[in-house]
């Protein structure tokens, strides 16, 4: 008995270092795609992408260690690999062998370390508005938040997130409420873990050496990093640069449609399939 737990939202892995929520959608026996949010979000911020990507696929939904449904882990590590290796053996207790990896925003810093740490269960990435250094990123110093103050007020909530957004977009009421669930120490540990990821090495850098199949979706009108910045990945070999028009940092919200198409066509190109029975 491995004491995980279901659900009718998703179920409840019981790893080593604090459990770990997952939702799956589509059929178990088709290729998966596994999304990974990014930092102060959860794995909700896919909702409206995942009915358009399950007809052909198995999408598999991850919150990270202290967002969402997720725990804070035991020993208070946040880093960047370290998440990588937690949503590895989620993975494993899921019984994937092989996957499609997704990261939004921060989220493609862990989807990459996860292909770091195993080559041989990533067999693509696409990263959707993924910062490719620091020197790429444009938003304002958010308002100073002490831990005496949290959790802040939704407006509050909606002047931090408002550059997650194209400029007149409303921060959606479900993501102002996640963030405001996570502890103070969640959301300044998690942010923290990808600076210091992006300043120990370039992310076009990392990609380069890793040689997997890379597709990297932009938002024109990204308020956080520089949306030119996502030539920065055309660097490593093969890699599919693609700038979605009149979309913001988020256009997994923004623009679903469009955002599925590109991930769909790359997905079927690179997608792992099992053998068919005989």
């Amino acid at each position: 008995m491995n004491g995980d737990v279901d659900a009718p939202e998703g179920s409840i892995l019981r790893l080593e270092h604090g459990d770990i929520h997952v939702r799956q959608d589509g059929p178990r026996d088709a290729p998966v795609l596994l999304l990974i949010h990014g930092s102060a979000a959860s794995s909700r911020s896919w909702d409206a992408l995942v009915p358009l990507l399950t007809t052909l696929h198995r999408v598999i939904r991850i919150d990270l260690p202290g967002h969402g449904r997720s725990a804070e882990p035991v020993d208070g590590d946040y880093a960047i690999p370290e998440q990588g290796r937690r949503i590895g053996a989620a993975l494993d207790r899921l019984g994937v062998e092989h996957a499609v990896v997704v990261g939004h925003s921060s989220g493609g810093y862990a989807a990459t370390a996860l292909a770091e740490q195993r080559p041989g269960l990533v067999t693509a990435l696409a990263l959707i508005n993924t910062g490719p250094g620091m020197d790429a990123f444009i938003a304002p110093e958010p308002p100073a938040l002490r831990p005496a103050q949290w959790p802040p007020t939704d407006e509050q909530i909606r002047q931090i997130a408002s550059t997650g957004f194209r400029a007149g977009y409303q921060v959606p009421q479900e993501l102002v409420d996640e963030l405001r669930c996570m502890t103070y120490r969640a959301v300044a540990a998690a942010m923290q873990a990808s600076i210091t990821y992006l300043n120990q090495r370039a992310l076009p850098d990392r990609l380069m050496v890793l040689g997997k199949p890379l597709q990297v979706i932009f938002g024109d009108q990204d308020r956080r990093w520089r949306p030119s910045s996502a030539a920065d990945y055309r660097v490593v070999p093969g890699a599919q640069v693609e700038l979605l028009p009149d979309a913001g940092h988020t256009p997994i919200l923004e623009d679903p449609p469009r955002t599925a198409a590109l991930l769909l066509s790359f997905a079927e190109i690179h997608t792992v399939r099992a053998p068919e029975a005989t």
